[in-house]
């Protein structure tokens, strides 16, 4: 007999508290059910019912058997289910945490095709400037850009992007543009109010030395669009990520304060809680963002 259906109908007995309940919850015959359990007893070598004309029960080794093969069932059943969800076309309710400035941008332009794309499917998009918690806040998935602090989530890289100090022209014939890292000292440096490390920008020097430099100072703000704004007006200088920075650069309403310096490129990742399968939903907004900043990247925003 197979061994799965004999575990089934012992754990239905156990559940239902006898062979008739059993039977019909399983949609089969008593004598069946009883052929079945008769048989894992028999394989097994022990007995795992007690049984009386009025009530059965499991035995000491029935219980500690149940509780095993009730996980395996249920495990059976969570597998079947994976299956049918794989096959069937991503639907529910989709909840994504993204840096504002990054989603407001450029997540937010491209929202609209992937509904139309995805009818089932149900987006509530978090703008925040905080590291969230996926599990714990009930978060599907986030996306973050630079060096991925939570080893325990699985990541899938989108594009790049790279950072850059950046003023304006004003800004520069007014106070002079620096030559070198140190000369940063004698300037004013905008400051993303963020995270616990952000008063340090972390550089790197043509010699490829690795330099950090405090800002903080005149300014701080804890959104990456403020500060380029601050940054266009001539309050200082901004150290950005390409996607923010590129349209002003290219307007002339920023220009590189040190353009001798390596370029920093920082990755863009879809993160989403650990485990062998990825719900639907979630797999198809990240196929998607990967096909949307297809032809995005460090210096092409």
């Amino acid at each position: 007999m197979d061994r799965l259906t004999e575990m089934e109908a012992f754990a239905t007995v156990v559940d239902q508290g006898g062979f008739t309940d059993a039977a019909k919850k399983m949609g089969i015959s008593k004598s069946a059910v009883s052929k079945h359990v008769s048989s894992l007893e028999a394989r097994l070598g022990a007995r795992l019912l007690n049984r009386t004309t009025r009530r059965v029960s499991p035995t000491e080794i029935g219980l500690a058997y149940y509780d095993r093969a009730r996980r395996v069932l249920n495990d059976a059943g969570e597998a079947d289910a994976l299956v049918s969800s794989m096959q069937s076309d991503p639907s529910g309710l989709l909840r994504i945490s993204v840096a504002t400035d990054f989603g407001v941008n450029h997540l937010s332009p491209v929202l609209g095709d992937f509904l139309s794309e995805f009818p089932d499917i149900n987006v509530n998009m978090v703008l925040n400037n905080r590291y969230v918690e996926l599990i714990s806040e009930g978060f599907d998935m986030a996306i973050r850009i630079g060096e991925l602090e939570d080893s325990t989530l699985r990541a899938r890289k989108l594009t790049e992007t790279t950072k850059m100090m950046v003023g304006s022209p004003s800004y520069f014939q007014k106070y002079g543009r620096p030559q070198k890292i140190d000369d940063l000292n004698d300037h004013k440096l905008l400051h993303y109010g963020n995270q616990a490390n952000s008063a340090v920008w972390k550089l790197t020097a043509p010699s490829g030395e690795k330099r950090q430099v405090r800002t903080a100072g005149w300014l701080t703000v804890n959104d990456g669009q403020s500060l380029l704004n601050a940054a266009i007006s001539g309050l200082g200088i901004a150290y950005l990520p390409s996607f923010l920075y590129a349209d002003a650069l290219e307007k002339g309403l920023v220009e590189e304060a040190i353009p001798d310096l390596p370029a920093e490129t920082q990755g863009i990742y879809a993160v989403y809680p650990p485990g062998r399968f990825t719900q639907p939903k979630v797999r198809a907004f990240i196929d998607f963002l990967v096909h949307s900043f297809a032809e995005k990247g460090p210096n092409k925003w």
